[in-house]
């Protein structure tokens, strides 16, 4: 990690019309990316470990790379180019001889952050991005009110 980068949480994962918001970021700033239904809905489902009756997508992607003897070492959220966001996944992969390699891949961040929630492993965002995001913290505050108070409605 030559470049600086800022660790990040999965703070929120909330619906939206067009999909799912994932808030992330830490005690000093939140931001937001837009994912579509099924990858928020998994990212979902890894942070509160819920059973599946069959494997989904990233759960297929975990398996092999455990069954290759991989892991998600980290994700780092690297760029930002006219509101789309860039990620790279950076894989350790060791075999039987302890031989270890460093796979580093580009990907969306939506599927990066649904395979660190699935293999607990950290999520980082470049200090150039993290500097040019907005802070979004009080709408996320705002809408985890509301969501609150639809509930207790209900």
């Amino acid at each position: 990690m030559s470049k600086s980068v800022v660790p990040v949480h999965v703070r929120a994962v909330l619906p939206t019309s067009a999909g799912r918001a994932v808030f992330l970021g830490n005690e000093d700033k939140i931001f937001v990316i837009y994912v579509d239904e099924s990858v928020g809905a998994a990212i979902t489902m890894f942070m509160s470990s819920t059973p599946k009756e069959r494997p989904l997508t990233h759960d297929l992607m975990g398996h092999l790379m455990t069954a290759l003897g991989a892991h998600v070492e980290r994700v780092i959220i690297n760029d930002l180019k006219t509101s789309t966001y860039f990620a790279r996944l950076i894989i350790i992969a060791e075999n039987e001889l302890q031989q270890r390699k460093i796979i580093e891949l580009d990907a969306r961040p939506s599927d990066c952050i649904a395979l660190a929630t699935l293999q607990k492993a950290p999520i980082y965002v470049s200090r150039e991005v993290w500097d040019e995001v907005d802070d979004m913290s009080d709408v996320l505050k705002k809408m985890a009110e509301g969501n609150a108070e639809e509930g207790e409605s209900e």
